[in-house]
């Protein structure tokens, strides 16, 4: 990494909150529930169990934090934005939830058994995963997930509204994914990470009509910044005409999306 980068690292992570913590109860309660299956099948794959210690790295409002305890695991959990943790404290009471930078943990070393992070770490945050190596105990466990293959998913027409950000901005998007074949596994082992194994990872949003998915996908950090380029208005006008071209009658909109994990562990 270089000296640049670490700067960019130390400047950037506070404007975190600008585009995921405006609307932190709306993603808390109508975004973030569909990531249930994500956080339970990494768990299982983990083996999350009573005694574990267990980092979350962009825990966001603590949903797979408070999952992992339900498990028995003793929690902490970081992240940028400020709104967010407030979500997660309230919802993890007695977990050492706290506001921070990713890129540099403020956990002594070999503090945690397992450590996680759901599509919040990328392949221009290196640090981040340097300083997750540092954290977990020799042979702790790490699972990772990142978006798969967007464009073959099923629920493509979900993500779709994101486009509407500035084009460099969905350039950098796309720049940044792991998903891509070898790419997350060169990563991990420069890392150091051992016994790398990449995984389908089961997603799913579901919504009750057009309206509540606008609304939920309005939450999110990457609908910010198609908001920044055409207005609030005009991102909700085009996320609820998307989502009625994919209502079905008796059933809720549904878009299966694909995400990939990566398990690994740290060198003994």
């Amino acid at each position: 990494m270089t000296i640049d980068q670490h700067s960019r690292d130390k400047v950037d992570w506070r404007v975190v909150d600008e585009g995921w913590g405006r609307r932190a109860v709306d993603f808390a309660t109508l975004s973030e529930p569909g990531n249930c299956r994500e956080y339970v099948a990494v768990h299982q794959r983990l083996g999350v169990s009573e005694g574990d210690r267990l980092l979350d790295i962009a825990c966001g409002s603590g949903l797979a934090v408070e999952l992992a305890r339900a498990r028995g695991a003793e929690c902490a959990g970081i992240d940028a934005s400020s709104r967010l943790i407030a979500v997660a404290v309230d919802r993890n009471a007695g977990a050492d939830i706290r506001v921070g930078d990713m890129h540099a943990l403020p956990w002594a070393d070999a503090s945690f058994d397992v450590a996680t992070s759901f599509r919040g770490i990328w392949g221009t945050t290196p640090s981040a995963v340097d300083e997750i190596y540092r954290v977990l105990v020799p042979g702790g466990r790490l699972g990772l997930t990142v978006w798969g293959h967007i464009k073959l998913s099923p629920g493509a027409w979900a993500l779709a509204p994101f486009r509407m950000a500035d084009s460099s901005k969905v350039q950098n998007q796309a720049a940044m994914q792991l998903s891509r074949p070898g790419a997350g596994e060169e990563f991990l082992a420069r890392c150091g990470f051992v016994d790398i194994e990449r995984v389908d990872v089961p997603f799913v949003w579901e919504f009750a009509d057009p309206e509540m998915f606008a609304r939920a996908l309005a939450s999110t950090g990457p609908a910010y910044e198609a908001i920044q380029n055409v207005g609030e208005a005009a991102f909700l006008e085009a996320a609820t005409h998307q989502a009625r071209e994919a209502v079905r009658d008796g059933l809720p909109l549904r878009a299966p999306l694909a995400v990939v994990g990566y398990l690994a562990r740290k060198a003994c």
